[in-house]
C-alpha cells in the first residue's frame, strides 16, 4: 500500500514534472512531505501564488509540457485565478493543485472553505476534487492530457488533506503516445486552388502557429511561394522577422502600415488564428477570401467567418499545401511590400531620437541591439507592449513573450524568471511598466534566492500609462491614473539585486550591455517619455499609411 500523497507525487514524476511552483499551506503538508523525498521534482517557493502560476504557465509556453503549481485552500486558491485565466486564454498547459479541509469529517465548520472547483470551472479545461486515493492516477493523467491537448490550457485538481493521508494500492498510469490528426486532403486541395487563383495572397501567423515544427514548415512554404506574411502579437518569431517577405506585426487595432498591406490582399491565409487576440484584420461580406488553417474549426465571430477551413496538425497542413501548390506567375506583392518599406523608414526615423527621458521607439531599438539572436524578452502589460510588438524584430520562436490574450499586468517578472531557469545559457530580460512591476515585485527575492541571471527593465512614468493614453485619446481629463514609486534602485538592492538608474540614452545603452554580460539579478529604472504616444500611434501612422 502507498500513501496517497506519495502516489500523487509519483504520478507527477511519471508525467515528467521537473518543478512545482507555489506557496504551500497547512492543507498541503502531506503533499509537501512527499515532495521532499522526490529526486526528480524541485519545489520552487515563491512569494505569491500568482507568481507561481505565471511561472508554471510560462514553463508550459516554452516546453509544451504542463507546468505545475500548488497552493492552499481559500485565499491561496483564489490567488491562482488570474494565472489560470492567463494560461487558459494564452494556450499554455498548466496544472494547479490546491489543498482543502477534510471532506469526509471536518471539525472547522466552513472556515476558509470556498467551492474552488466551481470557481475554476469557467477558466480551466479540467477541474476535479479528489474524493478517493484510488482515483489519483486516472485524474492526474486526465489533467495532463487535457492541459496539453490543442488548444492547451489550465487544469486544476483539489487535493483534500484527509484524502492525501489515505493508503491505496493504485499505481501511476503511463503517458499514452498520441499524434495529432492530419488535415483532410480535399480541404487542402480547396485551399491550394484558392491560393493559385488569387492575385495577391498573404499569410497571417497567429497564436496557434507557435508550435514545434510549424515555423520550419512555414518558412519552407514562404521560400517556395514568395507569399508575404505578417503576425499577430502571439505569432511573433514563428518565422525570423528579418525575412524580406515579412510585413509586420498587427499590434494596433487598425490603420497601421501592416493593416493597409492586408487590405491590398484578395486571399488571406489565417494560420493558427485564435479569437482571443484582437483581429489582425476585419472581414466583411464580399471581401477577400479567407482560409483558416488550424487544429480547431474557426470560432465564428462578427468579424471572422472564413470561406475554407483546413483542420488538423498545422505543420503538416502547411507541408501538404506547400507540396501541392504551384506558385502563380501573376501574383503581385509590390503594394504590400511598399507598405513594409514605408513602415521601416518611419520606425527608423523615430528610433534615432535619443532624447531623455527615453523615447519608446529608441528604447525598443536599444533593447534589440543589446539582445543576442536567442535572447528572450518577457513583456509585462502596458503601452510599451505596442511599441515592442511593432518595432522589436523577433528572430526566433518564443523569444518575445508577451500576453495578448488575458493581457494581465504582473506576469513579466515571473515569466522572465521561468525563462532564465529553463535556459540558463541564454540572455533574459523582463520589460515592465512601473505599475505592472509592482504587482509582483516581491518575486525579486525569489529570483535572487534562485541565483538567476536576468535583467528587469522598468519603464517608469509614474502612471498607469496605457490607460492614461486611452483616456487622453478619448478626450477625457487627465485624472486618477498617476502615483508615486519607491526608489527602484534601493528597492532592488534591498533584495540583494543590483540597481541602476538611466541618466541618458547613451547611459541606457551602457547599462543594457553591462547587465547582459554580468551574472546576477539586475534592475534598471528607466524614465520614459510617452508624451507622443497618441500623436504617433493614433494619428501619424494612420495618416502616413493612408497616403500610400
Amino acid at each position: 500500500m502507498t500513501k496517497a500523497s506519495d502516489l500523487f507525487i509519483a504520478c507527477l514524476e511519471e508525467e515528467g514534472v521537473e518543478y512545482i511552483f507555489g506557496v504551500p499551506g497547512e492543507e498541503n503538508l502531506d503533499m509537501l512531505d512527499s515532495l521532499s523525498r522526490s529526486k526528480q521534482i524541485r519545489l520552487i517557493l515563491t512569494r505569491h501564488e500568482q507568481g507561481a502560476g505565471f511561472m508554471a504557465a510560462t514553463y508550459g509556453r516554452h516546453t509544451g509540457r504542463t507546468g505545475v503549481c500548488m497552493a492552499t485552500l481559500g485565499p491561496g486558491a483564489t490567488n491562482f485565478v488570474t494565472a489560470a485565466a492567463y494560461a487558459q486564454l494564452g494556450g499554455m498547459p498548466m496544472l494547479m493543485v490546491t489543498g482543502q479541509k477534510p471532506i469526509k469529517k471536518s471539525k472547522q465548520g466552513r472556515f476558509q472553505i470556498l467551492d474552488v472547483v466551481g470557481m475554476m470551472k469557467p477558466i480551466t479545461k479540467f477541474t476535479h476534487q479528489l474524493a478517493s486515493a484510488d482515483n489519483i492516477p486516472s485524474r492526474v493523467r486526465e489533467a495532463f492530457r487535457l492541459a496539453e491537448e490543442e488548444k492547451p490550457g489550465a487544469a486544476h485538481i483539489e487535493f483534500p488533506e484527509d484524502i492525501a493521508e489515505e493508503d491505496t494500492a493504485s499505481v501511476p498510469l503511463k503517458r499514452s503516445h498520441v499524434r495529432r490528426p492530419i488535415a483532410d486532403v480535399k480541404s487542402v486541395r480547396e485551399a491550394v486552388k484558392a491560393l493559385e487563383a488569387a492575385r495577391a495572397p498573404v499569410l497571417v501567423i497567429g497564436a496557434g502557429a507557435n508550435r514545434t515544427m510549424t515555423g520550419r514548415m512555414l518558412l519552407q512554404f514562404v521560400e517556395k511561394t514568395g507569399i508575404p506574411f505578417l503576425t499577430t502579437q502571439l505569432g511573433k518569431g514563428v518565422i525570423d522577422e528579418r525575412h524580406p517577405r515579412f510585413l509586420g506585426c498587427a499590434a494596433l487595432s487598425a490603420g497601421d502600415f501592416v493593416h493597409r498591406a492586408v487590405e491590398a490582399s484578395d486571399c488571406i491565409v489565417n494560420i493558427g488564428h485564435d479569437v482571443i487576440e484582437k483581429p489582425p484584420f476585419f472581414m466583411q461580406q464580399g471581401g477577400p477570401r479567407v482560409i483558416h488553417i488550424s487544429t480547431r474549426t474557426a470560432e465564428v465571430d462578427p468579424v471572422y467567418f472564413p470561406d475554407i477551413e483546413v483542420i488538423g496538425d498545422i505543420a503538416n497542413a502547411i507541408w501538404q499545401i506547400k507540396e501541392d501548390i504551384v506558385p502563380n506567375g501573376g501574383w503581385n506583392f509590390d503594394h504590400m511590400l511598399a507598405y513594409r518599406k514605408a513602415d521601416l523608414e518611419h520606425t527608423r526615423s523615430l528610433a534615432a531620437d535619443a532624447r531623455f527621458p527615453i523615447f519608446p521607439p529608441h528604447l525598443v531599438q536599444q533593447v534589440r541591439d543589446a539582445m543576442p539572436d536567442d535572447g528572450i524578452i518577457c513583456l509585462d502589460n502596458g503601452v510599451y507592449k505596442i511599441w515592442f510588438a511593432r518595432g522589436y524584430t523577433a528572430y526566433r520562436p518564443n523569444t518575445v513573450l508577451l500576453d495578448n490574450a488575458l493581457a494581465s499586468m504582473g506576469a513579466g517578472l515571473p515569466s522572465a524568471m521561468m525563462s532564465a531557469m529553463l535556459y540558463p545559457e541564454r540572455k533574459v530580460m523582463a520589460i515592465c511598466g512601473d505599475g505592472g512591476f509592482m504587482m509582483n515585485s516581491q518575486e525579486m527575492e525569489t529570483a535572487v534566492r534562485l541565483g538567476l541571471n536576468l535583467t528587469v527593465l522598468i519603464l517608469n512614468d509614474n502612471a498607469y500609462g496605457m490607460i492614461r493614453w486611452k483616456q487622453a485619446n478619448m478626450g477625457f481629463a487627465d485624472f486618477g491614473l498617476t502615483y508615486n514609486n519607491p526608489d527602484f534602485v534601493q528597492y532592488a538592492e534591498s533584495y540583494g539585486a543590483n540597481g541602476y538608474r538611466v541618466e541618458s540614452a547613451a547611459h541606457l545603452k551602457q547599462l543594457l550591455a553591462h547587465t547582459r554580460d554580468t551574472p546576477g539579478v539586475h534592475l534598471i529604472d528607466c524614465p520614459v517619455d510617452y508624451s507622443e504616444n497618441d500623436q504617433i500611434l493614433n494619428i501619424d501612422i494612420k495618416r502616413l499609411s493612408k497616403e500610400l
